[in-house]
């Protein structure tokens, strides 16, 4: 029978397509792995804050796992990971660790919802050792998944948990055949922790430098292993490394090996403006030295994505190419009103309701009465109530505690920072009570994380010192300039800016700032704290005095002159947030109220030096402040011009 021209014309197709089949047949087998991450949750199962008591769409693993089970759906060859800072950082995890407890055998509620998630490793953040090894070890009893840290070990030189594993999983290729697929994972933890939880510690564990743990271990997970990804609880900073560094993610992809690299700790996220501008990054693809990163903010506030292209070559699979994604469970509109972009997670929020309602019933309990309100808004730039009730209360605890003693005699001061100040937290990040009865839940509000009083004997020189790293936070302003100028470095910390009371002086930031970010001296020259005096009199070089903090700082948190363990006297046994809660009681009301020992120098009239605050600011500016609102900022803040001191 003859063809007709229509078959003609198919077969020709058909026969111009055959080598193309071929090709596509014998061409290397591609396959596409989906890596998530979660970061720094501090137990937000809920999307609820529990210092203001309502509802936060900004936060909650509830949430993220929406965006979890959605992402899974894009891509069939998933992974789920989390990056550390899990048990602690939120009321519910100081209810649980204070109030509830753990006994053998109970699984902690974040971990419970972690555990309906599919998780197929984790690794270990600097909090989960805040509450003890013991309460740790009863934590990660209750998972359904491993952890792995490769820098953390016990005195014997054996590791806490495994430094690295491989999980062998089938997945499935873009011409639909299965693969065996090899995952190598390894953990890392700051150094850090055996300063910051010295109490907890000291003696029963050691640690060593991240890239020096990764050289140790990567090149036999890398011989045994098809992919490896680097869970590294630790952020990105530029400059030369150094050994023992905090944030150590950008050296850390140096080392040979590494395919992708989930990190966190720093509360930002990548890839995005948070770190543009530095050396070695790719802010905009999400790279670290070429290779693949990601950084899935806090509290649940993203979902962590990298995608991985994966090309068979020989025996080995190579990436052949990747994106990388965090993907943000809400968004701020231009109203600075927030949208919520995902739904929480029914089975999420039944794992821990327990607890979550338990914890409701905790911080609602009255403790005393406050006849003013409470508020942080402006305690970056002007002595401020919030950071003045810390201040009182750790010198009302230490004058018992030093009371008959030898160290009676010294001058007692007391260090204190806004931990609430905006920032990277968003423009409703700030203490905010209202007058009336107190409640535990303020209390936290005040006071957030569970540090253990010290006090620290210095001198008159490293007091000083000790002012001029805290007063880093602020920008170097140009009094001949006309521009607008940014009196806040909003990489600095809130937390580093310790206001010491006891002592009265000013912070002049038209000179340049004597320490960097991470507390290096930089400027030998540079001087910007003037007339401190100690009861009207100048403070004398040789002059001691005691000073009243927390573990944190007088273990060396933040490089403080004068606070790198060795200077501290007295190791109180209560938290800071304790002692806050016990002087309220025994005030029974409180007036809060600054002293005013600390104020900004003045700058010329002509300097325009704004700062950026949240929306409620405007109600409880103080006495003293002088500030105008001049336009809006990014992420629902706002932007005031302060006139000059």
């Amino acid at each position: 029978m003859p063809l007709s021209r229509r078959a003609i014309l198919l077969s020709g197709v058909a026969l111009s397509l055959a080598p193309q089949a071929r090709a596509q047949a014998q061409a290397a087998p591609r396959l596409r792995l989906r890596l998530l991450e979660t970061t720094d949750l501090h137990v937000n199962v809920y999307p609820y804050d529990y210092y203001r008591d309502r509802t936060d769409d900004t936060v909650g693993l509830a949430r993220t796992a929406t965006l979890i089970a959605a992402a899974r759906a894009e891509a069939p060859n998933s992974l789920l990971f989390d990056n550390g800072d899990v048990i602690q950082g939120s009321p519910l995890g100081d209810y649980m660790a204070y109030a509830h407890g753990m006994k053998p055998g109970d699984v902690h509620p974040i971990i419970a919802a972690m555990n309906g998630l599919d998780y197929l490793c984790g690794t270990l953040g600097n909090h989960e050792f805040n509450y003890g090894l013991d309460y740790l070890a009863a934590a990660l009893g209750g998972q359904n998944f491993p952890s792995v840290c490769a820098n953390a070990l016990k005195p014997d030189g054996t590791p806490l948990v495994p430094p690295t594993r491989i999980f062998t999983r089938e997945m499935v290729d873009e011409a639909g055949q299965r693969h065996s697929l090899r995952i190598g994972v390894i953990g890392f933890v700051p150094p850090q922790i055996m300063q910051w939880d010295q109490a907890n510690l000291a003696g029963k564990l050691t640690t060593t430098d991240i890239v020096e743990a990764a050289r140790q271990h990567l090149p036999k997970l890398r011989a045994e292993s098809d992919v490896v990804v680097a869970l590294c609880h630790s952020g990105i900073a530029g400059g030369a490394a150094q050994k023992g560094a905090e944030n150590a993610a950008l050296y850390l992809a140096e080392v040979p090996g590494i395919d992708a690299i989930l990190t966190g700790h720093q509360h930002l996220v990548f890839p995005g403006n948070d770190f543009a501008n530095i050396p070695g990054v790719d802010a905009k693809r999400g790279t670290l030295h070429g290779v693949p990163a990601v950084m899935a903010g806090f509290w649940g506030s993203h979902l962590g994505i990298i995608d991985l292209v994966l090309e068979r070559q020989g025996q080995a699979w190579k990436v052949a190419d990747f994106a990388t994604e965090a993907r943000p469970i809400y968004e701020r509109l231009p109203d600075r009103r927030i949208l919520a972009r995902a739904e929480s997670s029914a089975a999420v929020l039944a794992a821990a309701r327990t607890e979550h309602e338990a914890t409701l019933a905790y911080v609602r309990q009255p403790v005393g009465e406050t006849r003013g309100p409470i508020t942080s808004y402006w305690a970056t730039v002007s002595d401020d109530p919030s950071v003045q009730i810390v201040s009182n209360a750790q010198l009302w605890y230490v004058q018992g505690l030093v009371k008959g003693t030898p160290l009676a005699g010294l001058p007692l001061l007391s260090a204190a920072a806004p931990f609430k100040a905006g920032g990277r937290g968003g423009p409703d990040y700030y203490t905010d009570v209202k007058p009336g009865p107190l409640a535990i839940k303020d209390v936290a509000d005040i006071y957030l994380y569970p540090n253990t009083l010290r006090v620290v004997k210095v001198t008159g020189a490293q007091l000083r010192e000790w002012l001029e790293r805290s007063a880093g936070l602020f920008n170097r302003i140009d009094p001949a300039s006309a521009e607008e100028q940014p009196l806040i470095n909003t990489r600095f910390p809130s937390y580093n800016f310790d206001v010491v009371d006891g002592v009265t002086y000013r912070i002049d930031v038209t000179q340049p700032a004597r320490y960097d970010l991470d507390g290096k001296l930089v400027e030998p020259g540079a001087r910007r704290i003037t007339d401190l005096a100690y009861q009207g009199k100048a403070v004398e070089e040789a002059q001691e005095f005691l000073i009243a903090t927390n573990n944190y700082r007088a273990g060396g948190g933040g490089n403080f002159p004068g606070a790198d363990g060795k200077t501290i006297v007295l190791e109180a046994p209560d938290l800071n947030r304790d002692v806050v809660l016990r002087y309220i009681v025994e005030q029974k009301a409180i007036d809060p109220a600054a002293d005013g020992n600390w104020s900004l120098a003045p700058w010329p009239a002509s300097a325009v030096v704004s700062i950026v605050n949240g929306p409620g600011a405007a109600k409880f500016q103080p006495i003293g402040v002088k500030a105008s609102e001049i336009g809006s900022a990014p992420d629902g803040f706002l932007r005031y011009r302060l006139s000059h001191g």
